[in-house]
């Protein structure tokens, strides 16, 4: 059936200079998001900005990855690139910090409808995978808000990669629905786990003993989450709905763990939105049909993860305050991540029938210098996860259930799995804050 579209495939194909003429001053752009950065229409298009030949294009983006930073990203094009952000990824939080790119606050699964609601998308642009005999491409392992924008744009030019892993649910688009084709076989982008803390093996056996056989499982953007996963190869048909596949659970697929044969909601199949890992995830998960992708209006949407019974969440924060406010997001004074769909899942899980919400943090930061549990944030810093939301809380001094605690119940469960040299400390502060 190939022959069917092979013409249609032959008039759309260009080069990634001829494509990117088609941008014009003012245009709006969105990308693939992480490994679907389309590298040689970033390239091209960043040329044509350093040329002189482009001005204002506003450009959108999200967790941001080496190829955009390369590109469009560059500050010697900010004059040139209106740089927005969903997201702060290590790769543009300079960017943001000083400026040259504009954080917008948002929830993940909200994305698409602002996208379809306030703005005018003129182009998108992303890498995807072969075509297959059906005339379909495959937006690979990276969807979160793309299915819903690619059909939004005016135009949608896509950068075949054979290397991208053909990956099925709402991941799909046909090659009606695209305007111009490029084609760049270039190796992808490999986005590896941190090297483990030596709390990962404390904190992941401490979670783990929460995670009943059959729980559906998320696990969020960070080291720690990614960590647990070891921990979990003693359970039995576990599921996922997961805004992030991390390598842990492509592992624990592999090992028979993760089934998701108990799953209510999609069974048998590993339900995700964004992926990361190495050449071997992404292998493994091209043309696997328990694999599926889905955007993140339908991933993340608390309303849909709370279909899933027994669903456990797992997220990373950066810091706790004694009344139970969760910092995810903001670090010295600056934006340094995004909410992503941290909220969404902790909303969502917890009204899973037998759900549960579980955030994890290190108890202390800068070499055990900084209590990462606080009696009060510092002025301006954001909340991610408001505290009459928050349930489970993991350091590896333990766990504690917030839920239907008082403050003072509540600053008492926090201290008691806090660093013991900051309990103290911490009990003081409480007392201050009349809690005591």
């Amino acid at each position: 059936m190939m022959n069917e579209y092979a013409d249609e495939y032959k008039a759309k194909l260009t080069s990634c200079d001829s494509a990117a003429a088609a941008i014009k001053d003012g245009d709006t752009v969105m990308h693939g998001v992480t490994v679907a950065e389309p590298p040689g229409m970033l390239g091209a298009i960043a040329a044509r900005a350093r040329a002189g030949d482009l001005n204002r294009i506003k450009v959108y983006t999200f967790n941001a990855q080496k190829h955009f930073a390369q590109t469009l990203g560059n500050p010697d094009i900010a004059d040139v690139i209106d740089s927005y952000s969903w997201f702060v990824s290590q790769d543009s939080r300079n960017m943001v910090r000083v400026g040259l790119t504009q954080f917008v606050p948002a929830y993940l699964h909200q994305i698409p409808k602002i996208v379809a609601e306030t703005m005018e998308v003129d182009v998108t642009v992303t890498t995807v995978s072969r075509m297959n005999d059906d005339g379909y491409f495959s937006f690979g392992p990276c969807n979160g808000y793309l299915s819903v924008v690619a059909k939004l744009s005016k135009k949608l030019i896509v950068e075949v990669n054979e290397n991208m892993p053909f990956v099925y649910g709402d991941a799909l688009i046909h090659i009606s629905d695209i305007s111009m084709i490029v084609e760049n076989t270039v190796p992808l982008m490999e986005i590896l786990p941190l090297p483990p803390n030596p709390l990962d093996p404390v904190i992941g056996k401490i979670v783990a003993e929460y995670v009943p056989d059959g729980a559906v499982l998320q696990l969020g953007i960070g080291t720690l989450p990614n960590a647990i996963a070891p921990y979990l190869e003693g359970h039995k048909d576990l599921g996922i709905h997961t805004e992030l596949l991390c390598p842990g659970m492509v592992d624990l697929i592999e090992k028979g763990v993760i089934t998701g044969r108990q799953k209510n909601l999609h069974p048998g199949k590993h339900i995700f939105s964004l992926a990361y890992g190495s050449k071997k995830t992404f292998d493994f998960m091209n043309e696997n049909r328990s694999f599926e992708n889905y955007p993140s209006s339908y991933v993340m949407n608390p309303g849909v993860i709370a279909q899933n019974h027994t669903m456990t969440s797992v997220n990373a924060i950066l810091q706790i305050d004694l009344l139970g406010q969760c910092n995810a997001e903001f670090l010295e004074g600056h934006q340094y991540s995004g909410t992503g769909g941290q909220l969404d899942f902790v909303r969502g899980a917890y009204d899973s029938p037998g759900g549960k919400a579980i955030l994890v943090l290190y108890s202390t930061a800068k070499n055990g210098d900084i209590s990462r549990i606080v009696s009060r944030f510092p002025e301006g810093t954001m909340v991610t996860t408001p505290r009459m939301d928050v349930h489970y809380i993991a350091t590896e001094y333990g766990i504690v259930n917030l839920k239907g605690k008082s403050t003072r119940e509540r600053a008492l469960a926090l201290i008691s799995i806090a660093h013991p040299k900051f309990q103290n400390e911490l009990m003081r502060e409480a007392e201050n804050m009349a809690l005591m």
